[in-house]
């Protein structure tokens, strides 16, 4: 059986494709530099129990509408659960990394492992589209790129080097350590810290840790067997029990249990 595609972090995705229904839509051209995707998600509990939705999150900051009103997400270092209940739905914007710094003129680390009402950052006028936004069947991303065209910043350098930097983590496999990672950019390892933590949000070392849980998921995804001491040499771990009780750090179950589907709450 095929593994539903709802993206890398959604844990335990073949019962979540039951419950949620995800649809991701680009945004304006102007905005592809500063915005990875738009998201929806619709649910429908009604007399059934509510659904907790764990999430390995990215290092990303969300805007997201929704009830009852509208918040953004710092990058959450540890494991995200979102309960649902009852129906509804809500609608997120996924800046790309580092791209959310020049929106705000604050480093990105303050919202680490919280959220906050997105006035606070954007003013009324996101509450007024909020309300339109669910007040709406219909594809309001329109409304939400006109939102976001008129406040975008100008080009900002480190922005770009820090999402060029996340890129590379999570696209290089070989790459296991921070030093290794400013060799190959040319920068310090303390230059690389700080400019993660002004831009990113998460430590230079979390985002490689992530990576590589992001990839054992998607191997036990696959639901063939998986040789966990080898993918733990290949992840850059020293041995299968450092892969181990990292993943059972992070998810809450050991890989094998996790690959046999362990328990998921609904």
């Amino acid at each position: 059986m095929s593994v539903p595609d709802l993206g890398r972090g959604v844990l335990h995705p073949r019962p979540a494709a039951a419950v949620i229904t995800l649809a991701r839509h680009q945004p304006a051209p102007a905005l592809a530099r500063v915005v990875e995707f738009y998201w929806s998600v619709r649910w429908d509990r009604r007399g059934q129990p509510p659904h907790e939705q764990p999430v390995l999150a990215h290092p990303n900051v969300h805007l997201v509408f929704e009830a009852p009103v509208a918040r953004v997400y710092g990058v959450d270092r540890s494991l995200f659960v979102r309960r649902l209940a009852g129906a509804g739905r809500v609608l997120g914007v996924k800046f790309r990394p580092g791209a959310f710094r020049p929106f705000v003129d604050r480093p990105v680390a303050e919202l680490a492992d919280r959220s906050v009402p997105a006035a606070e950052l954007f003013g009324p006028a996101v509450e007024r589209l909020n309300t339109l936004v669910l007040g709406s069947d219909e594809d309001l991303t329109v409304e939400v790129d006109d939102f976001l065209l008129a406040r975008l910043p100008a080009p900002d350098p480190l922005a770009e080097r820090a999402a060029a930097l996340v890129e590379h983590v999570t696209g290089t496999p070989d790459l296991h350590r921070v030093d290794q990672l400013a060799e190959r950019f040319g920068l310090s390892v303390r230059a690389v810290q700080r400019l993660f933590a002004e831009y990113v949000g998460a430590s230079p070392k979390w985002v490689l840790r992530r990576a590589r849980l992001h990839e054992a998921a998607a191997r036990a995804h696959e639901g063939a067997g998986v040789d966990w001491a080898a993918l733990a040499a290949e992840l850059g771990y020293a041995d299968q029990a450092h892969l181990t009780r990292d993943f059972t750090a992070a998810v809450g179950l050991s890989p094998a249990r996790y690959a046999a589907g362990g328990p998921v709450s609904s």
